[in-house]
């Protein structure tokens, strides 16, 4: 027998007896709007979450003394598509994506393990399957920005929006208030260069694009009731 045949048959063995020591604990993990919680995945897990969701894919490597691991993350299509056409493919152990777009996304670990014989031991892990929802998007009709602890902010109500800038105007076409993806969950408290607006009525213009490419437009007007409480009903 050959010795290149031999000294795999022997690192067959010590894989076998070591129970193939080299391997990955991979995960991927998010923070998730929907419970206002980060989340950690191992393979085998799905989660549900809302776009734009940026994970965080760690390999994990554990026992590679000897040996050299190579390392390729892959996602693709959970739907209807396969490892051998993916939507991305990184060679990092640890690396960042965002997903943007509603679908299903399953994403797998590949660890070949090298060591200086050129013996290679492969690692795959089971897909963690992420499902990025389709979009939604609604805007009250007023608030009452007075203190009372009930509907003081005006705020939008959103999911799995990408792309988003709202202004407020009065009735003279002034810019009151201003926000996008990065300040929206603040929502405008009524105020102008720090005063309350005074009652009435103002205009809201709302540009969104969502996960599953809908575009919203959306032109309303929005009263403002200072002297609205709700215990006066």
């Amino acid at each position: 027998m050959k010795k290149k045949g031999l000294l795999a048959i022997a690192a067959l063995l010590m894989c076998a007896a070591s129970v193939c020591a080299q391997t990955a604990n991979p995960t991927v993990s998010f923070y998730s709007r929907d419970d206002a919680a980060d989340v950690t995945m191992s393979p085998g897990d799905a989660q549900n979450a809302q776009a734009p969701l940026e994970i965080t894919m760690e390999a994990n490597i554990e026992d590679a003394v000897g040996w050299t691991p190579k390392v390729e993350w892959i996602i693709y299509d959970g739907r209807d598509g396969s490892k051998e056409q993916p939507i991305l493919s990184r060679f990092e152990e640890n690396s960042k994506y965002t997903l943007e777009k509603s679908g299903e996304y399953d994403i797998v670990l590949l660890v070949t393990f090298v060591n200086s014989d050129d013996e290679e031991l492969e690692y795959e892990s089971e897909p963690m399957q992420i499902t990025i929802a389709t979009s939604q998007l609604s805007c009250p009709d007023g608030f009452s920005p007075n203190g009372d602890n009930i509907n003081d902010v005006f705020k939008v109500t959103y999911h799995s929006i990408v792309k988003m800038e709202g202004a407020f105007f009065n009735r003279w076409g002034q810019k009151l208030y201003s926000f996008d993806l990065k300040n929206v969950d603040q929502g405008w408290d009524g105020r102008f260069h720090g005063d309350y607006v005074k009652d009435g009525v103002y205009y809201l213009n709302l540009q969104a694009t969502g996960s599953d490419g809908i575009h919203y437009d959306i032109r309303k007007a929005v009263n403002v009731l200072t002297k609205y409480r709700d215990d006066d009903k």
